[in-house]
């Protein structure tokens, strides 16, 4: 009788959970989490880190948004 592979699930991929990183930030962090091959330690690690950047690229996209709006005010003379 054959051997029967105990093949890893896609989904359990580093290289899976990297693109959904990518792709959807903190979305992919069930991915993570489900994940049995990493430890707690790592698991809570990357999930600060992934919030705090998450929480510092939100606050540049709010800051970016304010400019424009007050670029585009004054450009149509709507600001005093």
């Amino acid at each position: 009788m054959a051997e029967i592979e105990k093949k890893e699930k896609w989904y359990f991929k580093t290289s899976v959970f990297i693109i959904a990183l990518l792709c959807v930030g903190p979305f992919a962090l069930p991915l993570l989490w489900f994940n049995p091959r990493y430890k707690m330690m790592t698991k809570v690690s990357i999930s600060v880190i992934v919030i705090i950047i998450t929480y510092c690229l939100t606050i540049w996209f709010v800051d970016s948004i304010k400019n424009i709006m007050t670029y585009y005010n004054q450009l149509l003379g709507l600001g005093t």
